[in-house]
């Protein structure tokens, strides 16, 4: 009886939530979308080279003050959104597909920030055309998420 209080108190702030939701996902969107093209530069360059610091610090504050926190933040927002608008426990077939799309942007982030490490240690496994590539991932998949939530698919 307490949980679905709780929830019931969570409603009123449904568009609060909504709101903050969108904006995280844009900054998290501008991140995902970001580190890539420096890591294409950064293959380029000369390890040890004046470059290749300046991206390393670019990939490093990128990755924390806005990956990660924008990251963190969409997806708590898009819980908070979810259970305040009535979508949990029973969650339509759109909103299931919403969030295997999410899942691979969050697979993109990790693998990003796994990345970024790595050219922090001066280790670079793969060349420019391989985050050329990843560079698209994301932007396939927020194309599955907008229209999944704009068209609202019946699965």
């Amino acid at each position: 009886m307490r949980c679905v209080s709780m929830i019931a108190a969570l409603t009123e702030f449904f568009l609060w939530f909504k709101a903050l939701h969108v904006v995280a996902v844009f900054a998290w969107m501008a991140a995902l979308f970001y580190l890539p093209r420096l890591f294409v530069y950064h293959a380029e360059a000369p390890v040890g080279g004046v470059l290749s610091e300046q991206f390393k610090v670019m990939e490093r504050r990128l990755c924390a003050a806005i990956m990660w926190p924008a990251g963190l933040v969409a997806w708590v927002s898009g819980v908070l959104t979810a259970v305040s608008g009535g979508f949990m426990p029973d969650m339509p077939g759109w909103l299931w597909l919403k969030l295997i799309f999410v899942l691979v942007l969050t697979v993109v982030h990790w693998m990003l920030h796994r990345f970024a490490g790595e050219f922090g240690a001066d280790i670079r496994r793969h060349g420019q055309l391989y985050y050329r590539i990843l560079n698209e991932v994301p932007t396939l998949a927020l194309i599955g998420v907008v229209f999944a939530v704009i068209f609202k698919p019946v699965l």
